[in-house]
């Protein structure tokens, strides 16, 4: 474990080092060294920064500070991202859930492993960021298990309304439709996330390739290559591209980006081929 991270087995939670990592700022800034944000994306965390760093004038005039982001949209866009660059920009330990851990086969621990991390949370500043939301703020309308899921679903509308201003907590979900509407409605800022369009591939690739050898318009035709690609996709084309170059001692290429793409097969490949 990093020198700069710490976790929960130093702290008065009993199973914290189960269900979630700390992340320090220099951490937080490594991972979200390469973030590209599409334009409406970027005047929400630029608006939402500038808010936060502004608390105390919003006091004055009795304004409260939005502390809780919903982000939603497919896999590999950007959402976890996101959060370690806000983690970073604010100068908070990032805290990252997990949702493997945290959800019980017994009646009643999930939700007590859901206050939990919380209260945790609450003791010092942080973001706390939590994926795959909709597995503990599904609706309780549509569940098999509707009692076991309302009462966990009511302790995290407990634990939202009770999270202090000197926090922001995170979600993140594919499936946006299927939370809760009480859920929905605490969160003051939404982010919608998508597949990347060509300007934006090609900020992605630049800043993934930087200095690395290539040839020369590499760049431009790698983005509209990978048309149809999230930021993760291209992040392990280029990545297997990069070691391919590296083992023939020579620059990137397009042949290498190909060999690479039809490699590791993005999903909406593989999704249209069985359609």
């Amino acid at each position: 474990m990093s020198k700069n991270r710490r976790n929960y087995g130093k702290m008065p939670l009993t199973k914290g080092i189960e269900m979630a990592s700390v992340y320090s700022v220099k951490e937080c800034g490594q991972r979200a060294r390469h973030i590209v944000l599409s334009p409406e994306n970027r005047i929400i965390t630029e608006e939402f920064l500038k808010i936060v760093n502004m608390k105390d004038k919003f006091a004055l005039h009795d304004v409260p500070v939005p502390n809780k982001i919903m982000m939603f949209g497919p896999p590999g866009t950007g959402k976890t991202l996101t959060a370690f660059h806000l983690a970073h920009e604010l100068e908070l330990p990032l805290v990252t859930v997990r949702l493997d851990a945290l959800i019980h086969a017994h009646l009643g621990e999930t939700g007590s492993n859901v206050r939990k991390i919380f209260e945790y949370a609450r003791m010092e500043p942080c973001v706390l960021f939590m994926d795959e939301f909709d597995a503990v703020a599904r609706t309780r309308d549509n569940n098999d298990e509707v009692k076991e899921m309302a009462r966990v679903v009511n302790t995290l509308l407990q634990c939202l309304d009770e999270f202090p201003e000197h926090c922001i907590f995170i979600a993140a979900t594919n499936l946006e439709t299927e939370l809760d509407n009480a859920i929905w409605r605490r969160f003051d800022t939404k982010m919608i996330y998508g597949n990347p369009a060509f300007e934006l591939r090609l900020e992605y690739i630049a800043r993934l390739c930087g200095d690395f050898p290539r040839q020369q318009g590499l760049d431009q035709w790698a983005a509209e290559w990978m048309d149809g690609c999230s930021y993760a996709d291209i992040e392990q084309i280029i990545l297997k591209a990069k070691r391919k170059a590296i083992i023939d001692d020579m620059p990137m290429s397009q042949l290498l980006i190909e060999m690479s793409f039809h490699e590791y097969r993005p999903y909406h490949l593989l999704v249209a081929e069985r359609v």
